[in-house]
């Protein structure tokens, strides 16, 4: 019986979707360059006799520094975002709360080959040894923003600090290139740096992936990718407030319905230009808590906010996931702070703490993993010395 009604869950939230894109059909189909909007109904959630849901009002911030924060956003227009050309416009703003960059012993950008031409990335390198351990990192943007510029601050630090390359990727955005380029471009980026981590001065046996907002799910997708693929070896995933289920038919989506910057509405809207009509919600390459297991996945930790945060729930549900199939993981909760405070260590304390804190996690994650850099690739595995990994984000 609780399969039965899971199912029918899943097909009344395909349903409501895809007659809730309609719009789409009728409206002229959006080229390379333009921007898709959608207007829309949206259904409210099944409720139970245990389950009485109360929208909330607008919401006011309680942390000085996250009010100052949201007072420069609404200043230069860029509050509660909800077309792509919002959010395009407070992604160029975001570098201005990010603080003074770091000095980075050495930084490239090149091209590499992806599935549908090329890729760029930028490599931040710490220091000239060899053997050093990677980070392939996402940017967040909600598919549809954000570059290497924009992530370029806070990935110095953590260069810095973790003494790893970070690999930042520059995957293709919707609408011009709709679902499945993003993770696709992900995937290929992450197998490029395993395949010749050597050349970029990285050690093949010591890679994790990261991302913050839409970029934490193109991360804990291409662990599934590589999982289902066989290659390449992940050692560690950072999740930074991650969408992880494409529905919003979960209860937080409406009791924090008038969120600070992420709404229900926003989402749906942003989601509609990412993912196209005939794609399953379902597919956990779009809601990777949707996958059937999570067996043989790499340890995870993942960052989220109090409060304010419709996502942070599911984030919880996935890391209870991850652990009752084995995997260690663990939440690292932010009470005060907003939806993109990895991006704004010029002005939240709690930005500066993420930083550190993905920095920490991932050396000493790093240093528990046997080093290998002669190997230039090597298959999926199991990441070894797991009680050290699980002694290190307890």
């Amino acid at each position: 019986m609780g399969a039965r009604i899971s199912k029918t869950f899943e097909i009344s939230t395909f349903l409501s979707w895809s007659l809730a894109l309609i719009p789409l059909l009728t409206c002229s189909r959006p080229g390379r360059g333009s921007e898709a909007r959608v207007e829309r109904r949206t259904s409210s959630p099944p409720k139970t006799q245990n389950q009485m849901l109360t929208e909330s009002g607008p919401q006011t911030p309680d942390d000085a520094q996250v009010k100052a924060v949201l007072d420069k956003m609404a200043a230069a227009g860029i509050t509660r975002p909800t077309t792509v050309a919002d959010v395009r416009k407070a992604y160029l703003f975001y570098p201005k709360l990010s603080g003074t960059p770091e000095h980075v012993f050495h930084i490239d950008d090149r091209q590499i080959p992806g599935p549908a031409g090329n890729v760029t990335v930028r490599i931040y390198t710490p220091n000239p040894t060899r053997g050093l351990p990677i980070l392939v990192f996402f940017h967040g943007g909600g598919f549809v923003a954000g570059n290497l510029d924009t992530h370029d601050n806070p990935l110095r630090s953590v260069t810095n600090r973790c003494e790893c390359i970070v690999v930042s990727v520059d995957y293709r955005l919707a609408p011009e290139n709709k679902y499945p380029a993003a993770p696709e471009d992900a995937y290929s980026a992450t197998k490029w740096v395993a395949e010749n981590a050597g050349d970029i001065g990285g050690d093949p046996r010591r890679i994790a992936v990261g991302g913050d907002g839409a970029g934490g799910n193109l991360a804990a997708v291409v662990t599934l990718m590589a999982r289902e693929r066989g290659t390449p070896s992940l050692v560690f995933q950072i999740l930074i407030y991650p969408m992880l289920d494409a529905s919003t038919m979960r209860p937080t989506w409406f009791t924090e319905s008038d969120a600070l910057t992420v709404t229900r509405e926003s989402k749906h809207k942003l989601l509609s230009t990412y993912i196209p009509i005939s794609a399953n919600l379902g597919d956990s390459f779009i809601s990777p808590i949707r996958a059937q297991n999570f067996k043989n996945l790499p340890p995870a930790l993942l960052m989220t906010y109090g409060g304010h945060d419709p996502m942070r729930i599911e984030g919880e549900e996935y890391i209870r996931r991850l652990k009752e199939d084995g995997v260690v993981a663990k939440v690292s909760l932010y009470p005060q702070a907003m939806h993109g405070f990895f991006l704004m260590a010029g002005e939240l304390d709690a930005g500066k703490k993420c930083i550190d804190e993905v920095a920490t996690t991932l050396r000493n994650a790093f240093n528990s993993t046997p080093t290998g850099s002669s190997v230039k690739s090597v298959p999926r595995s199991t990441p070894r010395n797991l009680p050290a990994i699980a002694a290190i984000i307890a």
